[in-house]
């Protein structure tokens, strides 16, 4: 087995092995996503029951109201805190892929273009058109890469600033509706 074929194994099997790592930080942000999902829906549903046996309990209209004005501050807290902890998990799991991707896929180039160099000192004389134009072509393909990565990004940040919006808007609307009561 030559030195580039060696150089390929390793190369795929690094690959592998962040690909695990990967998918790894991957599900643990979706276990982070569910915890956080069925927190809040234990909490909504605690809250529910308490809020209708009170209900249930009011000796009167005034009291009646009381009741229902006093449930909407603290649906308004926790619909923030929600929506906080909801971005801190996107934000992070979203920062941890890119810095992964961005790493491993420089170390990818940095082991191609050993590959290719590697290969061409070896090549037969008079091939050097045929080599030119696979550098050519991987070079096209580093740029692909790049470009799909800038735009993954760019993605990705405007996925954030509308989810940030979104739930500050929500967190506005909450607040609004707890005023006019």
């Amino acid at each position: 087995m030559n030195d580039t074929t060696a150089q390929f194994i390793e190369s795929n099997k690094a690959n592998l092995k962040e690909l695990e790592n990967i998918t790894s930080q991957a599900f643990a942000s979706i276990e982070k996503l569910v915890e956080l999902n069925m927190a809040a829906s234990k909490s909504a549903l605690a809250d529910s029951m308490s809020h209708t046996k009170a209900l249930l309990g009011a000796k009167d209209v005034q009291e009646l109201m009381a009741l229902q004005s006093a449930l909407v501050e603290p649906l308004k807290e926790k619909s923030a805190a929600y929506a906080q902890e909801l971005k801190t998990i996107i934000t992070d799991s979203s920062a941890n892929l890119k810095k992964a991707l961005e790493a491993k896929t420089a170390e990818a180039q940095k082991a191609i273009t050993s590959a290719i160099e590697n290969l061409t000192k070896n090549t037969p004389t008079g091939s050097e058109a045929v080599v030119a134009a696979f550098k050519s072509a991987m070079t096209a393909g580093q740029n692909a890469v790049e470009s799909a990565q800038a735009q993954v990004e760019k993605a990705v940040k405007t996925a954030q600033s509308q989810f940030t919006a979104t739930s500050d808007n929500v967190v506005d609307v909450v607040a609004k509706a707890s005023k006019t009561r």
